[in-house]
């Protein structure tokens, strides 16, 4: 009998250790089975998160980060329904079993059961390396030419829309925007105050226009994050470097009715908080350090004020309705989705980007032929 071929070899980028750099490497992906999906990766966003996460591990190495992806369906396992070779899709890091009561309840961000999109104890790795598994954090491993992954993990776009657009969709659009939409639910005339003018600030933006929003005000320490965040709809515009954030949104507003922290450092979520007004909302997004606290008071006037706070994962979004409903609205002109992303770079350029994503406002994306 003939020996069995080995799986194509693909490029990915692989992270060897803890705080380490990320590698060019050559691995292996198995073909797909159950409700699996090849996808042949054509974008992949640079988000924050995944460098925060190479920085602290956790997780089994060598591993393969990138969970803002787009590509275009390779194949399909026998018992995939929602999939077929050609399909554009975007992917999501919100792994769900689609049966628990979260999910029923289409809180797919509470699932009790993510671990169901993984492959079961005893059959082989999804990815490997000479032999050797290979992890793809959440699921996904986006930083590769391509990988494999559950059909849960995918939406597909009925009507594709560029696919370097379409990666950051999975991720920065869904958080941001849906920390505004989906979890504070903003309501028609309120004002809002945005903290940190990146990509998911950005979003937020935008998703207070499509509230209604009656002022939003954005702050940030860089004057091309301010201005690209006026041409997206903001009011006003505070630089913090400058000037002190909380008495400018006291000045403007006398306390913002919703305000978002994107920004993920203990002293500017303090200033977040205190920017907001009467029985107002702090959704606090950005990711900080393990550890972290934030220190308020719980004095009379804190009590009588009535501010809530509220953490915030992924937007409380749920990426199946959320994605395809942000695609519409950027057909329709009215969510900007050409504006985030800043550049496009090779798989070997990454560490690069990262060292300088600050400095950029949009979105950096790795791009596939």
């Amino acid at each position: 009998m003939p020996e069995e071929e080995d799986e194509p070899m693909v490029k990915a980028l692989l992270l060897e250790e803890v705080g380490g750099p990320f590698h060019v490497a050559e691995i292996q992906v198995d073909d797909p089975i159950g409700r699996e999906v090849l996808v042949d990766v054509k974008a992949s966003g640079l988000c924050q998160s995944d460098r925060t996460a190479s920085d602290l591990g956790g997780f089994p190495l060598p591993a393969i980060l990138g969970h803002e992806v787009s590509g275009v369906v390779a194949a399909v396992g026998p018992d995939t329904s929602g999939f077929s070779v050609g399909d554009h899709v975007v992917a999501s890091l919100q792994s769900h079993c689609g049966s628990c009561g979260p999910c029923l309840r289409d809180d797919i961000n509470m699932c009790e059961r993510p671990e169901f999109v993984r492959r079961a104890e005893g059959e082989a790795p999804r990815v490997t390396r000479d032999g050797a598994p290979v992890t793809p954090v959440v699921e996904l491993g986006g930083f590769a030419e391509r990988m494999l992954v559950h059909e849960n993990n995918l939406v597909r776009i009925e009507q594709p829309i560029d696919h370097e657009i379409a990666c950051i969709l999975g991720c920065g659009i869904l958080a941001g925007a849906g920390a505004v939409l989906n979890a504070s639910k903003v309501p028609e005339g309120a004002t809002v105050a945005v903290f940190g003018c990146g990509g998911l600030g950005l979003a937020a933006v935008q998703a207070a226009v499509i509230a209604g929003a009656s002022r939003i005000v954005a702050v940030d320490v860089t004057t091309d994050k301010l201005a690209s965040a006026v041409e997206l709809g903001a009011t006003d515009t505070v630089n913090s470097a400058e000037t002190d954030p909380v008495a400018a949104i006291r000045d403007l507003l006398g306390g913002a009715d919703y305000v978002f922290d994107f920004v993920g450092r203990p002293e500017v979520t303090k200033q977040a908080y205190e920017s907001v007004g009467r029985a107002g909302e702090l959704g606090i997004v950005g990711l900080t350090k393990p550890g972290a606290t934030l220190e308020i008071g719980i004095d009379a006037p804190a009590v009588w004020n009535q501010v809530r706070i509220r953490p915030i994962f992924n937007g409380s979004a749920n990426f199946l309705r959320d994605i395809p409903y942000f695609v519409d609205l950027y057909r329709q002109g009215r969510f900007r989705l050409d504006k985030f992303v800043s550049r496009t770079i090779r798989l070997d350029e990454v560490n690069d980007a990262y060292a300088t994503m600050r400095d950029h406002t949009g979105r950096t994306v790795v791009t596939f032929p």
